[in-house]
């Protein structure tokens, strides 16, 4: 990135104006629907690297689905768990947060020794201090239920790892393969009883609705691993775009169609093309 030239200020205005506008009609409530946006973005978009929002929306999605290492390490050491709410639009109306939908997510971060810069096990009901959050997981769930917290924790987290949760009577039943830790929130505020986990929660939401303006429930799940991705490597910037190259290497190609979920007419008619002919049934006279 340092190869790249930096436009002078007047050519740089001209060139972000379309997205001061479209980021003052967002706000502002002029754009009421995601035509209204798109044309907005897309506009942008073509000025700055001559492409249609279509282009360069499809370009973000497969970076997204490249940001994950499919061969990545569980968590380990002392991991903090919990569940949150986003919300989400709804149809096409504007955004209005307080009327939205909500999308459950479970959240799972370790928690690190400062001085160490390891992970170490406390005895239970004694407080982390000195310590700061390191790596992070995020998926939605579809209820708070213990089937859904518990395949949340089994894919995410390390057996034998120590959990910190709040009293929530999901969380029990992994207590045979993780030291289970409870802190019940009580009257206290939670953050002060899970402060990473919700931490990590906080800049999440605000992310969503500063960058995004609030997510659908399509997609989120990369939206998600887009978070995930900056917020492991919030120390090391200067390599992110570096590790994401190498992980879109270990990935199978996605196209436009296998990302919106839409079957392809070619790749069935070739389907139907190589399929063997019996000799003993005539062919087709058409």
């Amino acid at each position: 990135m340092s190869g790249l030239r930096t436009p002078d200020l007047a050519h740089r205005r001209h060139r972000d104006a379309p997205l001061e506008t479209a980021s003052d009609d967002v706000v502002s409530g002029r754009a009421f629907d995601d035509d209204a946006l798109q044309r907005h973005v897309g506009a942008a978009t073509g000025g700055q690297l001559g492409v249609t929002y279509k282009t360069a929306w499809l370009l973000t999605q497969k970076l997204r689905r490249s940001m994950i290492d499919p061969n990545r390490e569980l968590l380990e050491g002392v991991v903090e768990v919990d569940q949150t709410e986003i919300p989400f639009r709804v149809g096409d109306a504007f955004f209005e947060p307080g009327n939205a939908g909500k999308i459950l997510i479970a959240g799972a971060v370790e928690v690190i020794e400062r001085d160490t810069n390891k992970s170490k096990p406390r005895r239970k009901g004694a407080k982390y201090l000195d310590t700061r959050s390191g790596r992070l997981r995020l998926a939605v769930i579809a209820d708070n239920s213990a089937a859904s917290l518990e395949a949340f924790v089994r894919a995410n987290v390390k057996p034998g790892a120590t959990l910190i949760t709040d009293g929530h009577a999901s969380y029990p039943g992994l207590a045979g393969d993780y030291r289970h830790d409870p802190r019940v929130v009580g009257v206290m505020a939670a953050n002060a009883v899970l402060p990473w986990s919700h931490r990590a929660f906080a800049l999440m939401k605000r992310w969503a609705l500063g960058t995004y303006h609030g997510l659908r429930r399509k997609h989120v799940d990369t939206y998600l691993d887009e978070f995930v991705f900056r917020y492991n490597r919030r120390f090391y910037r200067h390599v992110s775009f570096e590790t994401m190259l190498g992980l879109a290497a270990n990935h199978a190609p996605a196209s436009y169609r296998d990302i919106v979920g839409r079957a392809s007419p070619r790749k069935n008619q070739i389907a139907c093309d190589t399929l063997p002919l019996h000799i003993d049934e005539p062919e087709s006279a058409g």
